[in-house]
């Protein structure tokens, strides 16, 4: 249903924003569990969330398809019953899967489609969050969700004569659901975050010629993707009960184990043993191998190094491999890529590497991009530039809180909440992995599900007390900040100017967004808050009906 058939709404109990993972559970456990009124207002014409943009060649998750997925805390049928086909999978099976959850458990109807939220105003008189979209629809709730993600506004560098350019041009994170057909074209590929290491081997196979643009070098690990077996699919089932206990203890969400042993304790030969045996299984198990790795710079620099040769063995051009050796920052203090092909890519004839590092991006001009050695002319340009991360969606939002302060403006020094999920002076709104939560530190879907059973427990919990507004004390606020910032300070993750940092963004406060104490820790706390009556929250009850 879109703004133009859609009527103001003035009775819900709750009203979500987007209808990816987190908007789906949450609609499910506010009107399936609670029994609320419960609306979703979503922008794009279907669910799915970055999962409905993000269409371009090559995109997959990089968590292992088994635990991308939600938990026997949805349905224990639904795990047993579907099927994943590979082990990393592709935007459209997780789209179809999405799609799959919604029509099972009947959420379409609770939720608008092509309907883009301007403004969110707290009303402190009637205790209420009024509601405005594009369309000129006026919503009212006592609760506001916010379930936007942390990867959903796409950052498009404002190079000079950009809009110059004569061919076609496109985005990784708003893709052309018809798809792009690059066969004997030169394309332009500027950035080499995930989308760029997922996207550049599959251009490179159609097009002519690829072009890349390459600011950063990342440490870009081995995805080892293969399709699923039977007997695979069937060893996962039927461990299901461990790997969702363990995907909840886990510093980052993952059900693997980090080993008791720092980097330096063992011998040169055995570690790089170690790193091998990792390497070879794929995925994040790398950053599993020794515990200290994050804490500790000569650690880091060991796995670093691993990496970096790891390159040099699959790039033939000695010069090239080089240039795609990270050696600015230590290993995952920017977001590692999981790679299938991407530096094999490099050795074929019809790809260029450019350093924009040494040589900038000057300008877009109406045939190409020109840099500070020359101009490079293409017939089209991808911008896999990435996003303006946690809190880009939720300022476009226009959320005002108590005395029509702006959230942009609260947080203009950098996010300031409780836990990741509140903020004072803006009572009733929770905001699902927002910053200084866990979110795009952990496997998402398992830091997802702890957001939304605590929001439902507390509006339980809310609703049995009487009680009408929840807002996090100064207090409290200042004590989360200063313990986000103190267990940030003890990692090496400051040292990178990633998008973790709010760095790939001109202006954004420099700040390190997620928090970093562990997926099993932060539970563990915010399990405490609620064991305590929601200590750290200011609760304010209903006053009692005169009789007739």
């Amino acid at each position: 249903m879109s703004d133009a058939v859609s009527t103001d709404r003035s009775d819900l109990d709750a009203l979500v924003i987007g209808a990816g993972f987190s908007g789906l559970y949450m609609l499910h456990r506010l009107r399936d569990s609670l029994g609320l009124s419960a609306l979703v207002l979503e922008a794009a014409d279907d669910v799915g969330g970055t999962w409905y943009w993000n269409r371009y060649p090559g995109a997959r998750c990089d968590s292992e398809s088994y635990f991308y997925s939600f938990s026997d805390r949805l349905s224990t049928d639904l795990l047993e019953e579907w099927t994943w086909s590979e082990r990393f999978a592709t935007q459209p099976e997780i789209l179809r899967y999405l799609q799959t959850v919604a029509e099972r458990f009947d959420l379409r109807r609770d939720i608008r489609f092509g309907t883009t939220v301007t403004s969110a105003s707290w009303d402190d008189d009637a205790g209420r969050w009024t509601v405005g979209t594009a369309g000129g629809e006026r919503i009212t709730a006592r609760f506001l969700i916010t379930a936007v993600g942390c990867l959903s506004t796409t950052n498009l560098p404002d190079f000079p004569g950009r809009d110059s350019f004569q061919g076609a041009w496109y985005h990784t994170g708003l893709w052309p659901h018809e798809g792009v057909d690059f066969t004997g074209q030169r394309v332009a590929v500027i950035g080499t975050g995930a989308t760029g290491v997922q996207l550049i081997p599959e251009v490179a196979q159609e097009a002519a010629h690829v072009t890349v643009f390459q600011r950063t070098p990342n440490y870009d690990i081995a995805g080892g993707n293969h399709p699923v077996t039977e007997d695979f699919d069937r060893k996962i089932k039927d461990d299901y009960p461990r790997i969702w206990a363990r995907t909840r203890e886990t510093a980052f969400g993952f059900p693997y184990d980090v080993a008791e042993r720092t980097a330096l304790s063992v011998p040169d030969d055995e570690r790089q043993v170690i790193f091998e045996e990792a390497w070879a299984q794929g995925g994040f198990r790398l950053g599993t191998t020794f515990n200290d790795l994050l804490l500790d710079e000569d650690a880091n620099e060991t796995a670093a190094e691993f990496l970096r040769n790891k390159i040099r063995e699959r790039v033939h051009d000695p010069e090239i491999a080089e240039m795609l050796a990270p050696k600015d920052h230590p290993f995952f203090t920017k977001r590692p890529p999981l790679e299938n092909g991407y530096y094999e890519t490099y050795n074929r004839e019809n790809v260029t590497l450019v350093d924009v590092r040494r040589s900038p991006i000057e300008a877009i001009t109406p045939t190409g991009v020109r840099t500070a050695d020359g101009e490079y002319e293409v017939d089209s340009i991808v911008y896999a530039t990435g996003f303006d991360a946690m809190t880009g969606t939720l300022y476009k939002l226009g959320i005002t809180g108590r005395g029509g302060l702006s959230l942009a403006d609260k947080w203009a020094q950098g996010p300031r909440t409780y836990l990741g999920i509140a903020t004072h002076d803006f009572p009733n709104l929770f905001i699902i992995t927002g910053p200084q939560s866990p979110s795009v530190l952990s496997n998402m879907p398992v830091s997802i599900e702890q957001h939304v059973d605590w929001i439902a427990d507390c509006l339980r919990h809310l609703h049995e007390q009487g009680v009408e507004r929840i807002e996090p004390t100064v207090e409290a606020e200042d004590g989360w900040v200063a313990h986000h910032d103190e267990v940030t300070g003890m990692t090496l993750l400051p040292r990178a100017d990633s998008w973790w940092v709010g760095a790939n963004i001109p202006g954004k406060h420099r700040s390190l967004y997620p928090y970093v104490g562990g997926v099993g820790v932060y539970r563990g706390i915010c399990d405490d808050v609620a064991a305590k009556g929601y200590e750290g929250f200011a609760l304010s009850r209903a006053e009692a009906t005169a009789p007739a």
